[in-house]
């Protein structure tokens, strides 16, 4: 079967630009266009808007200088207006070769903004299209609101359609400006109009205000359209544009008749840099880029990716330059867990693996973020909370800084069954723990170790929700030992590794020696907190 070629236009670097509160400045413009054009092999971009300013004149100035000595100049597009040649003079000025010309697609536009008649209008657009012509400029149109237009006014968009016929243009563009139109109509009106004029090319710019941005590219496709406008991450006013990455991935997955050029396994490395530049977050369940589109969480479809891959479908994360991974957390099963020991290089016996799993499940339960990396601490946590009676427990806390008052805690502290309560200030919360930690020792006429080195760290790749862990090295009668404790709160992960100190020192008050505990043990629990007040 031949295949059909289509362009695809992306247009982040203009009409991506007017998602709100979106800049891009002119070293960022050059380098997302090099990208578009080099690493995705888009066929054309559109960089900008005529006369918006003096940074975006130096912008298209500097991918313009670029594109000279690639040969890409062709390639790159400007949006222009019928301004009696305002528009031109601006190109020139910048190097920019094709100008893709702003002109009015329904009749309601063009009498209610304009207030002219269709004549005059369309020799007003001839007159810009010589002007470009003797200057050596290329012309494509754009025909604003040409959706509404065929929905209200189809006689004004033939008529206008049978004039461009007759002019020097390239491309005409056709806009859903305000993204009204439905699939059905998306079809139905581009048919009729490639009907009419099958020897010409037209490009669809879909806008994605009821989400149906994809749905009416498949449809104008079906329809025998020959170019496409895409942006990066869907990005543009209002609701966004037909998102790059959707559009390639729809077409290469479901219209085999159809060829393009974008390159898969560049798009999520690209999106991640728009991403960066404009500041605009990708949701997570974005389809293609998205955190979490190639993530499973359930259990059960780990467990069935391990029986010939039941829950893949032809999404495959490698296409695209990524991973899939597998989740942790209340949803997750042995298989997830395996799943991701297997990337670390680590493997369990069956009971230990049961206990991590529900440790993952209880600090899923607890909204905790568990990633891969925190695996080793946990697993390491569970093992050794295994190793150590308890003789000595923290049962509650409530520990408060508020400004303008010294941090506070009241502690109950259970010691062989009797349980003990004291309060105390200090110079911060866990300070005033152990200051109420001092006096209940004291009352018991026992004695504390010394604290000498307090250090937290997270583990690599985690972020600033996800399990930290605190290393508290203490001195008792000369002997240095460690312990360790888990926990997403550094005080409360300083507090589980302090009662786990309490439980490797002797209990009375005169021994010389510390139990068979080696310097670097790591002991870890998990308890559940808030900040700045935290009670347990």
């Amino acid at each position: 079967m031949e295949r059909r070629k289509i362009e695809i236009m992306d247009t982040t670097l203009r009409d991506g630009e007017q998602t709100s509160g979106v800049s891009f400045s002119a070293a960022e413009k050059l380098t997302i266009a090099q990208l578009l054009l080099e690493e995705l092999n888009v066929d054309r971009i559109e960089i900008a808007s005529a006369r918006v300013s003096e940074g975006e004149f130096q912008g298209v100035k500097g991918i313009m200088a670029w594109a000279a000595d690639k040969g890409y100049e062709n390639r790159i597009e400007v949006l222009t207006f019928v301004d009696g040649g305002l528009s031109i003079e601006w190109m020139k000025k910048t190097g920019a070769k094709v100008q893709n010309l702003l002109t009015k697609g329904s009749l309601n536009h063009l009498t209610h903004q304009l207030k002219k008649t269709p004549e005059q209008h369309f020799a007003e657009i001839a007159q810009a299209i010589a002007l470009a012509a003797a200057n050596n400029i290329a012309t494509n149109v754009y025909l604003e609101d040409w959706s509404n237009g065929m929905r209200n006014s189809p006689e004004y968009v033939f008529q206008y359609l049978d004039f461009l016929a007759t002019q020097p243009v390239k491309r005409i563009l056709l806009p859903d400006t305000l993204g009204v139109l439905v699939p059905s109509q998306t079809f139905e009106f581009i048919s009729k109009i490639t009907a009419k004029h099958p020897n010409i090319h037209f490009d669809f710019h879909a806008h994605n205000d009821y989400d149906l941005s994809i749905a009416n590219v498949m449809e104008a496709v079906k329809a025998g359209i020959k170019g496409l406008h895409v942006t990066v991450n869907g990005m543009g006013e209002r609701a966004g544009n037909a998102p790059l990455e959707s559009t390639v991935a729809v077409i290469n997955d479901f219209m085999p008749e159809i060829e393009i050029n974008v390159k898969e396994s560049s798009l999520y490395s690209v999106s991640k840099l728009v991403e960066t530049f404009t500041g605009y977050r990708i949701p997570a369940n974005k389809p293609i880029v998205g955190d979490n589109v190639f993530t499973q969480t359930a259990g059960i479809h780990a467990d069935g990716d391990n029986k010939n891959n039941l829950y893949f479908n032809d999404l495959l994360p490698e296409r695209f330059g990524r991973k899939r991974q597998y989740a942790l957390g209340k949803t997750s099963g042995k298989a997830n867990i395996e799943k991701n020991l297997q990337e670390l290089g680590l493997k369990l016996n069956a009971e230990d693996l049961k206990l991590v799993t529900q440790r993952i499940i209880e600090l899923g339960d607890k909204k905790e973020t568990v990633t891969k990396e925190d695996l080793p601490y946990i697993i390491s946590d569970v093992l050794d909370s295994q190793t150590y009676q308890e003789k000595i427990i923290v049962e509650s806390y409530v520990l408060s800084h508020a400004k303008g008052l010294r941090p506070s805690t009241t502690l109950c502290l259970k010691i062989d069954g009797e349980v003990i309560e004291e309060h105390a200030q200090g110079d911060g919360q866990f300070d005033a723990f152990m200051n109420a930690l001092a006096k209940i020792y004291k009352s018991k006429d026992l004695q504390l170790p010394k604290l000498i080195d307090y250090a937290v760290r997270i583990p690599p790749g985690s972020s600033s929700d996800a399990l930290c862990e605190t290393i508290i090295t203490w001195t008792n009668n000369g002997k240095e030992f460690k312990t360790r404790g888990l926990d997403s709160d550094q005080t409360v992960a300083a507090i589980i590794a302090t009662q786990k100190m309490l439980n490797v020192i002797p209990t009375h008050s005169d021994a010389s020696e510390l139990p068979e505990v080696e310097g670097d043990h790591e002991v870890k629990y998990c308890i559940n907190s808030t900040s700045p007040s935290i009670s347990k």
